[in-house]
């Protein structure tokens, strides 16, 4: 089989290595010269651990290529996907739709012959019925069917969400684009993947129904962790006392600063959007985004109560910058509404994240990046610890307290044991929980721990 993928981005790339993996000759179309150019030479514009393996290794094989010559690429091709960028809009915080059916445009112009026009983009309902009729009106006679297949793929470990998905959702009444979905998802059949067929409309909807509630679980428990702090509550001990029930599930129960990335807030926002345009409005998602923004910039207030009150001519140390590790993705990251708090009320901010510092530059240009967490440390009146990466998690506690002027750490992330932190002489911030953890009883049938796995 051949196909093409419209969009390097992301989703785009990650899908197009996957396939090519799965056997499939598939050609990866980009306006972006420079962007082609760099991938034909193996480099990789995104961090995505073992991406830039699997490039190498399908492109030596020639089942992976890349072009601008988006004619080339969708003609004779089994199916198109369109994997391009669909931003929140500004002004109303719709998904801009414009590089999507560009693309149904570029496609009308080029295909040859039968093809399945997918559109792996996360769009509102009603998307793919638009890129139907954009094709059609372009080129009446032209044999075509269009199918929704959303994406699942998180940040960090996209590759094995791709090979090992939880499910396959394709939205198509096609029996024809059904055959030929079957034929590029075989693999998947063979491992017995849950494979989905549904209605266009249900298909879009299932993307963003599934993210909002994603976001809405880590909303709640920011929440709960909220009131734990009041009463003196462990919000890790309550996370894990409803997450053991199967009908709630342990994931997304972390308490943090906030969700960010690419996903999750634009796409809570475009389907409150696309709600209320259909009279039938999302109060729970509404509150969810409401909430969401707000908590981020508590997090600076909590940065400021932790180092006394005020921060002015202070110097902050933080330890990661992306949304999440793994990624050098620094979309609505909540650093990014964090520092600039800080900044507006006289802190200096120093700043080190594993992949992500690239980025940051660009849109937090008066942090001073360092060359590693302990060179950020140096002088600080006070340690954040924003994102989780895993040469956070084993700090030289002692070297730390050496480096920084005040021995202060506020951990967003939850990472360190209070009593732990304490007995190495910091004064300890962390979200959710009381300062000194007392160790849980045991029984025969279950042992809760305190301390976070």
């Amino acid at each position: 089989m051949r196909i093409a993928v419209i969009g390097t981005g992301y989703v785009g790339l990650v899908s197009g290595a996957c396939f090519s993996e799965f056997g499939v000759d598939v050609v990866c179309v980009d306006r972006d010269a420079e962007k082609i150019a760099r991938l034909k030479k193996g480099e990789i514009p995104i961090y995505e651990p073992g991406l830039d393996t699997l490039v190498a290794d399908n492109a030596a094989a020639g089942r992976l290529t890349f072009t601008t010559d988006i004619k080339a690429a969708v003609a004779g091709a089994d199916a198109v996907f369109i994997a391009v960028g669909t931003p929140s809009r500004r002004g109303d915080g719709h998904a801009d739709l414009s590089y999507v059916y560009g693309a149904a445009m570029d496609i009308a112009a080029h295909l040859t012959g039968y093809a399945v026009v997918v559109t792996k983009s996360t769009v509102p309902v009603g998307t793919g019925r638009q890129v139907e009729r954009i094709i059609r009106a372009a080129r009446p006679d032209l044999e075509f069917d269009v199918a929704s297949n959303p994406e699942f793929l998180r940040e960090g470990s996209a590759i094995n969400d791709f090979m090992r998905p939880d499910r396959v959702v394709i939205g198509t009444e096609s029996e024809r684009a059904q055959k030929v979905m079957r034929q590029l998802y075989r693999v998947l059949y063979l491992i017995e993947t849950p494979i989905m067929f549904t209605a266009l409309e249900t298909s879009e909807l299932i993307k963003y129904a599934a993210n909002t509630f994603l976001a809405a679980k880590i909303t709640f428990i920011n929440e709960i962790a909220d009131l734990c702090e009041k009463v003196g509550a462990n919000v890790h001990d309550v996370a894990r006392g409803i997450g053991l029930d199967g009908r709630i599930g342990k994931k997304f129960l972390h308490a943090g600063p906030g969700y960010g990335g690419s996903c999750f807030p634009k796409d809570t926002l475009a389907l409150v959007k696309t709600a209320q345009d259909y009279g039938a409005p999302l109060r729970i998602i509404e509150t969810v985004v409401d909430v969401n923004d707000k908590r981020k910039r508590k997090m600076a207030d909590k940065i400021v109560a932790a180092c006394g009150g005020a921060v002015k001519g202070k110097t902050i140390a933080f330890l990661g910058l992306t949304f999440k590790p793994n990624t050098d993705d620094m979309r609505d990251s909540p650093s990014l509404a964090i520092v600039p708090a800080l900044e507006e009320q006289g802190a200096t901010v120093r700043g080190f994240d594993p992949e992500g510092m690239q980025e940051a530059r660009k849109l937090l240009p008066n942090v001073v990046y360092c060359n590693d967490a302990y060179e950020t440390m140096k002088g600080a009146d006070a340690l954040v610890l924003l994102t989780e990466w895993n040469q956070f998690r084993n700090l030289d506690l002692a070297r730390a307290k050496s480096l920084l002027k005040a021995p202060v750490l506020i951990d967003l992330r939850n990472v360190y044991t209070p009593a732990d932190v304490k007995a190495a002489g910091f004064h300890y911030t962390s979200i959710g929980r009381p300062q000194e953890m007392p160790v849980a009883s045991s029984s025969s049938d279950i042992n809760v721990s305190t301390q976070r796995p």
